[in-house]
Protein backbone atom coordinates (compact mmCIF):
# COMPACT_ATOMS: atom_id res chain seq x y z
CA UNK A 1 0.00 0.00 0.00
CA UNK A 2 1.68 3.18 -1.24
CA UNK A 3 0.45 6.75 -1.31
CA UNK A 4 1.20 8.32 -4.70
CA UNK A 5 1.16 11.97 -5.67
CA UNK A 6 -0.48 13.77 -8.63
CA UNK A 7 -2.31 10.76 -10.06
CA UNK A 8 -4.68 11.07 -13.02
CA UNK A 9 -8.17 9.75 -12.28
CA UNK A 10 -9.14 9.33 -15.95
CA UNK A 11 -9.14 5.53 -15.70
CA UNK A 12 -10.99 5.61 -12.36
CA UNK A 13 -14.21 7.21 -13.60
CA UNK A 14 -16.47 5.97 -16.39
CA UNK A 15 -16.85 9.44 -17.93
CA UNK A 16 -13.11 9.34 -18.60
CA UNK A 17 -12.61 12.82 -17.16
CA UNK A 18 -8.95 13.69 -16.68
CA UNK A 19 -8.58 15.30 -13.27
CA UNK A 20 -5.70 14.90 -10.84
CA UNK A 21 -5.63 13.54 -7.31
CA UNK A 22 -3.08 15.36 -5.18
CA UNK A 23 -2.57 12.13 -3.22
CA UNK A 24 -3.85 8.64 -4.11
CA UNK A 25 -3.85 5.24 -2.46
CA UNK A 26 -5.44 1.94 -3.43
CA UNK A 27 -6.52 -0.30 -0.52
CA UNK A 28 -7.00 -4.05 -0.90
CA UNK A 29 -8.23 -5.07 2.57
CA UNK A 30 -10.39 -3.63 5.33
CA UNK A 31 -7.32 -3.45 7.57
CA UNK A 32 -5.50 -1.31 4.99
CA UNK A 33 -8.53 0.94 4.73
CA UNK A 34 -8.77 1.39 8.49
CA UNK A 35 -5.03 2.10 8.66
CA UNK A 36 -5.28 4.83 6.02
CA UNK A 37 -8.30 6.42 7.68
CA UNK A 38 -6.68 6.49 11.11
CA UNK A 39 -3.20 7.58 10.07
CA UNK A 40 -3.93 10.31 7.58
CA UNK A 41 -5.56 13.53 8.70
CA UNK A 42 -7.41 15.90 6.43
CA UNK A 43 -10.13 15.50 3.85
CA UNK A 44 -10.51 12.25 1.96
CA UNK A 45 -12.39 11.22 -1.18
CA UNK A 46 -13.55 7.66 -1.84
CA UNK A 47 -13.58 6.13 -5.30
CA UNK A 48 -14.28 2.59 -6.51
CA UNK A 49 -15.75 1.86 -9.94
CA UNK A 50 -16.29 5.55 -10.61
CA UNK A 51 -19.55 4.87 -12.43
CA UNK A 52 -21.76 7.28 -10.57
CA UNK A 53 -19.80 10.51 -10.45
CA UNK A 54 -18.80 13.57 -12.43
CA UNK A 55 -15.44 14.98 -11.36
CA UNK A 56 -15.46 18.70 -12.07
CA UNK A 57 -11.99 19.65 -10.80
CA UNK A 58 -8.68 18.36 -9.43
CA UNK A 59 -9.00 16.81 -5.99
CA UNK A 60 -6.76 18.51 -3.45
CA UNK A 61 -7.02 15.71 -0.90
CA UNK A 62 -6.28 12.04 -0.33
CA UNK A 63 -8.21 9.88 -2.80
CA UNK A 64 -8.80 6.35 -1.49
CA UNK A 65 -9.48 3.73 -4.14
CA UNK A 66 -11.50 0.79 -2.77
CA UNK A 67 -9.97 -2.28 -4.41
CA UNK A 68 -11.09 -4.90 -1.90
CA UNK A 69 -11.90 -8.17 -3.69
CA UNK A 70 -13.41 -11.54 -2.79
CA UNK A 71 -16.62 -13.59 -2.98
CA UNK A 72 -17.85 -16.12 -0.42
CA UNK A 73 -21.06 -18.05 0.31
CA UNK A 74 -22.86 -18.79 3.57
CA UNK A 75 -25.83 -20.82 4.76
CA UNK A 76 -29.26 -19.26 4.31
CA UNK A 77 -32.12 -20.05 6.69
CA UNK A 78 -34.49 -19.63 3.76
CA UNK A 79 -35.06 -22.98 1.96
CA UNK A 80 -33.81 -23.05 -1.64
CA UNK A 81 -31.56 -20.03 -1.10
CA UNK A 82 -27.94 -19.19 -0.36
CA UNK A 83 -26.28 -16.11 1.04
CA UNK A 84 -23.39 -14.71 -0.95
CA UNK A 85 -21.04 -11.95 0.15
CA UNK A 86 -19.03 -9.88 -2.31
CA UNK A 87 -16.34 -7.39 -1.36
CA UNK A 88 -16.88 -3.79 -2.40
CA UNK A 89 -14.23 -3.72 -5.13
CA UNK A 90 -15.72 -6.58 -7.14
CA UNK A 91 -16.93 -5.48 -10.57
CA UNK A 92 -20.74 -5.58 -10.45
CA UNK A 93 -21.37 -7.19 -13.85
CA UNK A 94 -18.69 -9.83 -13.29
CA UNK A 95 -20.27 -10.60 -9.92
CA UNK A 96 -23.69 -11.05 -11.55
CA UNK A 97 -22.16 -13.41 -14.12
CA UNK A 98 -20.48 -15.36 -11.31
CA UNK A 99 -23.86 -15.82 -9.63
CA UNK A 100 -25.49 -16.97 -12.87
CA UNK A 101 -22.67 -19.45 -13.59
CA UNK A 102 -23.17 -20.97 -10.14
CA UNK A 103 -26.95 -21.14 -10.49
CA UNK A 104 -27.80 -18.36 -8.03
CA UNK A 105 -30.88 -16.37 -9.06
CA UNK A 106 -32.09 -12.87 -8.32
CA UNK A 107 -29.56 -10.54 -9.94
CA UNK A 108 -29.80 -11.57 -13.59
CA UNK A 109 -31.96 -8.58 -14.52
CA UNK A 110 -29.17 -6.32 -13.26
CA UNK A 111 -26.59 -7.54 -15.78
CA UNK A 112 -24.22 -5.05 -17.41
CA UNK A 113 -24.83 -2.24 -14.92
CA UNK A 114 -21.51 -0.39 -14.57
CA UNK A 115 -19.69 0.03 -11.29
CA UNK A 116 -18.65 -2.09 -8.33
CA UNK A 117 -20.51 -4.05 -5.68
CA UNK A 118 -19.86 -1.49 -2.94
CA UNK A 119 -21.95 1.18 -4.63
CA UNK A 120 -24.97 -1.06 -5.26
CA UNK A 121 -26.73 -0.35 -1.91
CA UNK A 122 -26.02 3.38 -2.07
CA UNK A 123 -28.11 3.81 -5.21
CA UNK A 124 -30.36 0.80 -4.60
CA UNK A 125 -29.49 0.04 -8.22
CA UNK A 126 -32.29 -1.39 -10.30
CA UNK A 127 -33.34 -2.32 -13.81
CA UNK A 128 -36.13 -4.19 -15.58
CA UNK A 129 -38.34 -4.65 -12.54
CA UNK A 130 -35.62 -5.64 -10.06
CA UNK A 131 -33.85 -3.61 -7.35
CA UNK A 132 -31.04 -4.45 -4.96
CA UNK A 133 -33.41 -4.26 -2.00
CA UNK A 134 -35.17 -7.38 -3.33
CA UNK A 135 -32.19 -9.63 -2.46
CA UNK A 136 -30.16 -7.48 -0.05
CA UNK A 137 -29.43 -8.91 3.41
CA UNK A 138 -26.78 -6.62 4.90
CA UNK A 139 -23.64 -4.67 4.22
CA UNK A 140 -20.54 -3.94 6.25
CA UNK A 141 -19.10 -0.44 6.32
CA UNK A 142 -16.22 1.44 7.92
CA UNK A 143 -16.81 4.75 9.68
CA UNK A 144 -14.56 7.32 7.98
CA UNK A 145 -13.93 9.32 11.17
CA UNK A 146 -13.39 6.48 13.65
CA UNK A 147 -12.37 3.48 11.54
CA UNK A 148 -14.98 1.38 13.33
CA UNK A 149 -16.91 -1.33 11.49
CA UNK A 150 -20.70 -1.35 11.36
CA UNK A 151 -23.18 -3.72 9.75
CA UNK A 152 -26.34 -2.26 8.18
CA UNK A 153 -29.43 -4.44 7.80
CA UNK A 154 -31.87 -4.01 4.91
CA UNK A 155 -34.25 -2.10 7.17
CA UNK A 156 -31.51 0.21 8.40
CA UNK A 157 -30.56 1.06 4.81
CA UNK A 158 -33.97 2.69 4.27
CA UNK A 159 -34.11 1.77 0.59
CA UNK A 160 -36.22 3.81 -1.82
CA UNK A 161 -36.26 4.44 -5.55
CA UNK A 162 -32.53 4.89 -6.36
CA UNK A 163 -32.14 5.89 -2.76
CA UNK A 164 -30.81 4.76 0.61
CA UNK A 165 -29.62 6.05 3.97
CA UNK A 166 -26.13 6.41 2.44
CA UNK A 167 -27.38 9.29 0.29
CA UNK A 168 -28.96 11.15 3.21
CA UNK A 169 -28.65 10.53 6.94
CA UNK A 170 -25.16 8.95 6.88
CA UNK A 171 -23.93 10.41 3.60
CA UNK A 172 -20.16 10.77 3.62
CA UNK A 173 -19.81 8.96 6.95
CA UNK A 174 -19.21 5.36 5.88
CA UNK A 175 -17.32 3.32 3.28
CA UNK A 176 -19.06 0.09 2.32
CA UNK A 177 -16.59 -2.81 2.24
CA UNK A 178 -18.83 -5.82 1.50
CA UNK A 179 -22.44 -6.65 0.65
CA UNK A 180 -24.44 -9.82 1.33
CA UNK A 181 -27.34 -10.96 -0.84
CA UNK A 182 -29.79 -13.85 -0.51
CA UNK A 183 -30.20 -15.60 -3.85
CA UNK A 184 -32.24 -18.59 -4.96
CA UNK A 185 -30.60 -21.93 -5.76
CA UNK A 186 -33.68 -23.61 -7.26
CA UNK A 187 -37.27 -22.80 -8.23
CA UNK A 188 -36.06 -19.41 -9.44
CA UNK A 189 -38.67 -16.67 -9.75
CA UNK A 190 -37.95 -15.07 -13.11
CA UNK A 191 -38.95 -11.47 -13.76
CA UNK A 192 -39.64 -11.11 -17.48
CA UNK A 193 -42.54 -8.68 -17.16
CA UNK A 194 -40.81 -5.86 -19.02
CA UNK A 195 -41.80 -5.88 -22.67
CA UNK A 196 -38.25 -5.47 -23.91
CA UNK A 197 -37.15 -8.64 -22.12
CA UNK A 198 -40.11 -10.60 -23.46
CA UNK A 199 -39.39 -9.41 -27.00
CA UNK A 200 -35.73 -10.38 -26.72
CA UNK A 201 -36.59 -13.82 -25.32
CA UNK A 202 -38.92 -14.38 -28.27
CA UNK A 203 -36.11 -13.53 -30.66
CA UNK A 204 -33.91 -16.17 -29.05
CA UNK A 205 -36.67 -18.76 -28.70
CA UNK A 206 -36.60 -18.74 -24.90
CA UNK A 207 -39.89 -17.01 -24.13
CA UNK A 208 -41.48 -20.26 -22.92
CA UNK A 209 -38.38 -21.62 -21.19
CA UNK A 210 -36.36 -18.77 -19.68
CA UNK A 211 -33.48 -19.42 -17.33
CA UNK A 212 -30.93 -17.28 -15.52
CA UNK A 213 -28.54 -17.18 -18.47
CA UNK A 214 -31.13 -16.42 -21.13
CA UNK A 215 -32.59 -13.56 -19.09
CA UNK A 216 -29.12 -12.14 -18.46
CA UNK A 217 -28.32 -12.45 -22.17
CA UNK A 218 -31.56 -10.66 -23.03
CA UNK A 219 -30.79 -7.80 -20.65
CA UNK A 220 -27.25 -7.50 -22.00
CA UNK A 221 -28.51 -7.40 -25.59
CA UNK A 222 -31.08 -4.72 -24.73
CA UNK A 223 -28.57 -2.56 -22.86
CA UNK A 224 -25.93 -2.90 -25.57
CA UNK A 225 -28.46 -1.89 -28.24
CA UNK A 226 -29.16 1.47 -26.64
CA UNK A 227 -26.44 2.23 -24.08
CA UNK A 228 -22.83 3.13 -24.98
CA UNK A 229 -19.89 1.17 -23.60
CA UNK A 230 -18.05 3.49 -21.14
CA UNK A 231 -14.75 2.04 -22.39
CA UNK A 232 -15.53 3.46 -25.83
CA UNK A 233 -17.69 6.50 -25.07
CA UNK A 234 -17.48 8.02 -21.59
CA UNK A 235 -20.75 7.92 -19.66
CA UNK A 236 -22.29 6.87 -16.35
CA UNK A 237 -25.45 5.19 -17.61
CA UNK A 238 -28.72 6.81 -16.60
CA UNK A 239 -27.95 10.37 -15.52
CA UNK A 240 -31.39 11.37 -14.21
CA UNK A 241 -34.02 9.66 -12.10
CA UNK A 242 -37.37 8.94 -13.71
CA UNK A 243 -39.58 11.53 -11.97
CA UNK A 244 -42.56 10.43 -9.91
CA UNK A 245 -45.42 12.93 -10.15
CA UNK A 246 -48.94 13.15 -8.69
CA UNK A 247 -51.44 11.37 -10.90
CA UNK A 248 -53.55 14.52 -11.17
CA UNK A 249 -50.54 16.44 -12.57
CA UNK A 250 -49.85 13.67 -15.07
CA UNK A 251 -53.47 13.69 -16.27
CA UNK A 252 -53.26 17.45 -16.91
CA UNK A 253 -50.00 17.00 -18.84
CA UNK A 254 -51.46 14.13 -20.84
CA UNK A 255 -54.14 16.44 -22.21
CA UNK A 256 -51.36 18.55 -23.71
CA UNK A 257 -49.03 15.64 -24.53
CA UNK A 258 -51.28 12.63 -25.34
CA UNK A 259 -48.35 10.27 -26.06
CA UNK A 260 -46.64 10.83 -22.71
CA UNK A 261 -45.85 7.37 -21.29
CA UNK A 262 -46.25 6.56 -17.63
CA UNK A 263 -46.04 3.73 -15.11
CA UNK A 264 -48.32 3.66 -12.03
CA UNK A 265 -46.41 3.46 -8.75
CA UNK A 266 -49.36 4.02 -6.38
CA UNK A 267 -53.04 4.96 -6.60
CA UNK A 268 -52.02 8.63 -6.52
CA UNK A 269 -48.62 8.72 -8.27
CA UNK A 270 -47.12 7.78 -11.63
CA UNK A 271 -43.58 7.53 -12.93
CA UNK A 272 -42.72 9.34 -16.16
CA UNK A 273 -39.64 8.28 -18.19
CA UNK A 274 -37.00 11.00 -17.94
CA UNK A 275 -35.59 9.92 -21.29
CA UNK A 276 -38.89 10.67 -23.00
CA UNK A 277 -39.05 14.13 -21.40
CA UNK A 278 -35.51 14.92 -22.57
CA UNK A 279 -36.18 13.61 -26.08
CA UNK A 280 -39.38 15.64 -26.36
CA UNK A 281 -37.38 18.69 -25.34
CA UNK A 282 -35.37 18.25 -28.54
CA UNK A 283 -32.13 17.16 -26.90
CA UNK A 284 -31.69 13.52 -27.92
CA UNK A 285 -28.51 13.09 -29.93
CA UNK A 286 -27.50 16.73 -29.49
CA UNK A 287 -23.81 17.49 -29.12
CA UNK A 288 -22.44 20.47 -27.20
CA UNK A 289 -18.72 20.68 -27.86
CA UNK A 290 -17.06 17.62 -26.35
CA UNK A 291 -20.17 16.41 -24.47
CA UNK A 292 -23.73 15.59 -25.43
CA UNK A 293 -26.90 13.53 -25.12
CA UNK A 294 -26.63 10.02 -26.50
CA UNK A 295 -28.27 9.42 -29.86
CA UNK A 296 -30.00 6.20 -28.82
CA UNK A 297 -30.92 6.93 -25.20
CA UNK A 298 -31.63 10.49 -24.09
CA UNK A 299 -31.20 9.53 -20.44
CA UNK A 300 -27.47 9.08 -21.03
CA UNK A 301 -24.98 11.96 -21.17
CA UNK A 302 -21.69 11.25 -22.92
CA UNK A 303 -18.14 12.53 -23.08
CA UNK A 304 -16.73 12.42 -26.62
CA UNK A 305 -13.19 12.40 -25.29
CA UNK A 306 -12.04 15.80 -24.15
CA UNK A 307 -15.06 16.99 -22.20
CA UNK A 308 -14.61 18.23 -18.66
CA UNK A 309 -16.71 17.47 -15.63
CA UNK A 310 -17.91 21.06 -15.66
CA UNK A 311 -19.08 20.59 -19.27
CA UNK A 312 -21.16 17.59 -18.16
CA UNK A 313 -22.55 19.44 -15.14
CA UNK A 314 -23.51 22.45 -17.26
CA UNK A 315 -25.26 20.23 -19.80
CA UNK A 316 -27.18 18.46 -17.02
CA UNK A 317 -28.44 21.76 -15.66
CA UNK A 318 -29.39 22.92 -19.16
CA UNK A 319 -31.46 19.73 -19.58
CA UNK A 320 -33.13 20.22 -16.21
CA UNK A 321 -34.14 23.76 -17.14
CA UNK A 322 -35.47 22.84 -20.60
CA UNK A 323 -37.57 19.97 -19.21
CA UNK A 324 -38.92 22.21 -16.46
CA UNK A 325 -39.79 24.94 -18.96
CA UNK A 326 -41.67 22.51 -21.21
CA UNK A 327 -43.33 20.15 -18.73
CA UNK A 328 -43.03 21.85 -15.33
CA UNK A 329 -41.37 18.69 -14.06
CA UNK A 330 -38.16 18.80 -12.02
CA UNK A 331 -35.59 16.22 -13.13
CA UNK A 332 -33.40 14.95 -10.31
CA UNK A 333 -29.79 14.11 -11.13
CA UNK A 334 -28.92 10.52 -10.22
CA UNK A 335 -25.16 10.92 -10.66
CA UNK A 336 -23.01 12.63 -8.01
CA UNK A 337 -21.49 15.88 -9.28
CA UNK A 338 -18.25 16.34 -7.34
CA UNK A 339 -17.33 20.00 -7.00
CA UNK A 340 -15.03 19.81 -3.99
CA UNK A 341 -13.03 17.27 -2.04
Amino acid sequence: MKIEENVSLRSYNTFGIDVQAKRFVSVRTEDELVSVLRNHVGSKFIISGGSNMVLTRNLDCLVIHINIKGISTQFSPKPGHIRITAKAGENWHEFVLYCITNGYGGLENLSLIPGCVGSSPIQNIGAYGVEIKDTFVKCAAINIDTGERRVFSAGECQFGYRDSIFKHKVKGQYIITEVTYELSTDNHQYNTSYGAIESQLRLTGRIDSPDLQSISDAVIAIRQSKLPDPKILGNSGSFFKNPIVPKIIYEKLQQQFPTMPHYPVSPTEVKVPAGWLIEQSGLKGKRFGEVGVHEKQALVLVNYGKGTGQDIANLARKIQQMVKDKFEIELEIEVNIIENC
